[in-house]
């Protein structure tokens, strides 16, 4: 097992690093410092002085990739690749254009952001393939037709819809629950109990059919003849054979948005008002930080590759044929 997870993360290493030099590049070739101290300094006619002077202040008056000025490894180092990208391997994301330290900001608004998705993610994923089996149970009646009618129209709506919709009916009208804002402490499921049902219930849709398409594909397969055959109940075949053999598939989709929950809903936290990073990213896109939208986009692709190897070892745990020394 040790063997396949470092193997594992030397294949990683070369995807990230593309990824850290693509992101680098987009930043820093096409969209020079120069350009962004001039949208950073909001004038027409900004003076080349204010513009290296913009630049002194931030680190971006450093070549791009090689110093020939420095001695030593200052050749590499005094860089702006070295400065901006390659520090964020060792979690140093340096400072937004406020002053604040990136990698404090980034630990801060983690815990409202999992506040969130987590419970989120779990309630959806219950009641989502409770619902698929449920669907497969009663397959080829009027309450599976109806059911796969109303995943269709739920899919069918956009996310604004269940946000806005959800404001004004349970805040704006019935008072039930705050329209927005994040409180710590007891209070707190107050202002998660609205973005936890609408995410929810925006999943509802797509997940149950794509779940529901899996169990029916099961459900034909030799083994579910076999335990019909030897007398298994309905109820019996769904949970103990089909429910177990379709969870690879299931787990394809499901562990790799685990680690992407830390990014928080980008959507969900801005009309809420929820202080996570979700909220965080878009605040730094409209006042175009690039320093915490770089670290963003950093940290995300480091979650991605994470929940791909934790997809392929969570495949041993459900299915004894799957070793790690494929």
């Amino acid at each position: 097992m040790l063997a396949y997870l470092l193997r594992r993360l030397f294949y990683a290493l070369p995807i990230l690093i593309g990824v850290n030099l693509i992101t680098f590049g987009l930043f820093f070739v096409v969209n020079t410092p120069d350009d962004m101290a001039r949208m950073q300094l909001g004038v027409k006619r900004v003076t080349p002085e204010a513009i290296e002077k913009w630049k002194a202040e931030r680190g971006y008056d450093k070549p791009l990739f090689i110093n020939p000025a420095a001695p030593g490894v200052g050749l590499l180092t005094e860089t702006i690749f070295f400065e901006k990208s390659a520090r964020m391997f060792v979690g140093d994301f340096g400072r937004a254009e406020d002053g604040r330290d990136i990698a404090r900001e980034i630990v801060t608004r983690m815990g409202p952001s999992l506040a969130i998705a987590l419970p989120t993610f779990i309630l959806g994923l219950f009641v989502t393939v409770s619902l698929a089996l449920l669907l497969t149970f009663f397959r080829a009646t009027y309450l599976d037709f109806w059911g796969v009618v109303l995943c269709v129209a739920l899919m069918s709506i956009s996310g604004l819809f269940y946000i806005i919709g959800g404001q004004f009916l349970i805040s704006k009208l019935w008072k039930l629950v705050p329209i927005s804002g994040y409180g710590g402490g007891p209070d707190a499921w107050k202002f998660l109990l609205l973005p936890v049902a609408i995410g929810v219930v925006s999943g509802i849709g797509s997940s149950t059919r794509w779940y529901r398409t899996i169990f029916l594909e099961e459900i034909g397969r030799d083994y579910v003849r076999t335990a019909r055959a030897k007398g298994l109940p309905e109820t019996a075949v769904l949970f103990r054979h089909v429910l177990k053999n379709a969870m690879v598939p299931i787990l394809t989709g499901v562990v790799v948005v685990i680690p992407l929950l830390f990014m928080g809903s980008l959507l969900t936290e801005s009309f809420f008002g929820i202080p996570g990073l979700g909220s965080y990213t878009i605040d730094a896109i409209q006042a175009q930080d690039f320093a915490v939208v770089r670290a963003m986009v950093f940290i995300g692709s480091v979650l991605y590759i994470a929940g791909l190897m934790l997809t392929d070892l969570s495949y041993t745990l459900v299915d004894p044929r799957i070793r790690f020394e494929r």
